[in-house]
């Protein structure tokens, strides 16, 4: 068995597979790394998803890179923009050329002895194998091959077509026809006003509402000042500011819940007018940021409302019949087409397998250090976003981290780094504070957090920015393993 070898094998090449390579090449030069991708092309979620509308709901001066400006006029970008952007980084940096297409990684296993993990994949003319010192799983958070659909009685009966947002067939057809989509999400309120312009008419079935906000596709303000100022010093400026209002917003929601849920929906009566059922169809009966908001941008999703090519049924499902969805108020949605926007599926580092020295390992039963390692799991981090801020910030954060521990347990002669709780009193917490149905659904997979630093998952980027970059790297962790000295070979005299 060939197995080839690299200082850091990186698997994803999403955006944190990405930026995972371009801060190895610039971080930590001496380092020689591969990024294995188990799909024929790069950009994860945003080469995945083909639906109509597919946008971000975070705007692009956050969820860009640090070391690479956004530069587009809309700060609320589309799929194609996002997917061109992540590419242009890929070969600008070089990175692309790193970069092992359609290698699914199955399963990684670790020996202390040799301070090295063995990656077995199944690569597109058979299993590969490849070792690495520093495992970094760039991999997502749910899965590609499966998205959430519950059981619905009746689904065979339907005479129309049932299709899931993750994976939209080209061949879907529905210019002047009744359209479904079931769900309240991000995914939903992107697909309806993209739908109705075209649909004869789309109906947004919701078991319950979201907090819907509307902003402007473009920052006025941010083009302004990318016009008199350098793009770099521009993008830092507005990058900062759009932080900084995120954490105060999300802060405020905290402590002012039922504050900011008032300005909120009142900001949709605003929008629908004092006739329109605000009550039933937007008021949560959640606080707000206990979910994500979903973002509407330049107020489409209300203006599709308004026109009446949209509408908003609030019930929940009975059956599917052939012509449609019968709902348990005794109403029948007429369908020609449903999409279940219903969610997706969670998956912790896309189900890998990991062992140590032989011995299986769960993750779900380790305390998760620093938003992105594993209790007792030496040489491998993972890099998990922001559930109420970009992804990429703490991306960026964390692979700038990776590179310390590279930089660190290089300078000390020491192979190997690994959390250790030791004596330190933790009572355990979900790894994310979310209560949302995806998220609920699937933390029993997921590592515990802690009840004190460096153990607790703090969702906050300039907290997290003066651990990662200026914090010791030595707070729960061991550095161990030395590498092999050399015994000079004794020379005899004759």
């Amino acid at each position: 068995m060939t197995i080839e070898h690299f200082d850091v094998v990186v698997v994803g090449a999403g955006l944190s597979g990405i930026g995972a390579g371009y801060h190895l090449q610039t971080m930590s030069p001496d380092r020689s790394y591969v990024i294995l991708e188990g799909r024929a092309d790069l950009g994860g979620t945003w080469d995945l998803f083909r639906y109509p509308g597919i946008r971000s709901d975070s705007d692009m001066y956050t969820l860009g890179y640090s070391f690479k400006p956004w530069t587009e006029a809309k700060a609320i970008a589309d799929g194609p923009a996002i997917l061109k952007y992540v590419r242009e980084t890929a070969r600008d940096f070089g990175i692309q050329d790193h970069i092992r297409f359609k290698h699914h990684v199955k399963s990684a296993a670790w020996s202390t002895a040799d301070a090295r993990w063995t990656v077995a994949a199944e690569g597109p003319d058979g299993p590969v194998h490849y070792s690495c010192n520093f495992l970094f799983m760039c991999s997502g958070y749910y899965n590609y091959a499966r998205g959430h659909t519950p059981e619905w009685a009746g689904v065979d009966s339907f005479a129309g077509r049932i299709v899931h947002p993750q994976f939209w067939p080209d061949d879907l057809d529905y210019a002047g026809k009744k359209v479904v989509v079931i769900g309240s999400g991000a995914t939903a309120v992107t697909l309806i006003p993209a739908m109705a312009d075209t649909a004869a008419h789309v109906t947004m079935l919701q078991r319950s509402p979201t907090y819907v906000v509307s902003r402007p596709a473009e920052d006025a303000a941010a083009n302004w000042l990318r016009s008199k100022l350098p793009s770099k010093l521009a993008y830092r400026l507005i990058r900062w500011r759009n932080v900084l209002f995120g954490m105060f917003f999300f802060n405020m929601a905290r402590k002012r819940p039922a504050k900011v849920r008032d300005r909120l929906i009142g900001m949709v009566r605003d929008e629908l007018g004092p006739d329109y059922d605000i009550a039933r169809h937007f008021t949560p009966k959640y606080n707000p940021w206990d979910q994500r908001l979903c973002l509407v941008p330049d107020s489409d999703l209300f203006d599709a409302l308004r026109s009446g090519k949209a509408s908003v049924v609030t019930d929940t499902i009975d059956h599917f019949t052939p012509g449609g969805i019968a709902l348990a108020s005794g109403e029948e949605l007429a369908a020609d087409v449903v999409v279940t926007a219903t969610g997706l599926e969670l998956q912790l580092l896309s189900d890998v397998t990991f062992s140590l020295d032989g011995a299986p390992v769960d993750l779900s039963k380790t305390f998760n250090y620093k938003g992105m390692m594993f209790s007792d799991v030496p040489n491998m981090a993972t890099s998990f976003g922001y559930t109420n801020a970009s992804w990429t910030l703490k991306a960026d954060l964390t692979c700038a981290y990776v590179c310390r521990l590279l930089n660190t347990m290089k300078a000390r002669g020491l192979r190997q780094a690994t959390p250790r709780v030791g004596d330190a009193e933790l009572t355990p917490a979900p790894f994310l504070d979310f209560s949302s149905g995806y998220v609920t659904r699937a933390m029993e997979k997921f590592p515990k957090q802690g009840s004190k630093s460096p153990w607790r998952v703090h969702q906050n980027y300039a907290r997290d920015l003066l651990a990662l970059r200026y914090g010791s790297v030595d707070d729960g962790m061991e550095f161990s393993n030395p590498v092999p000295v050399a015994v000079p070979r004794e020379t005899v005299s004759v």
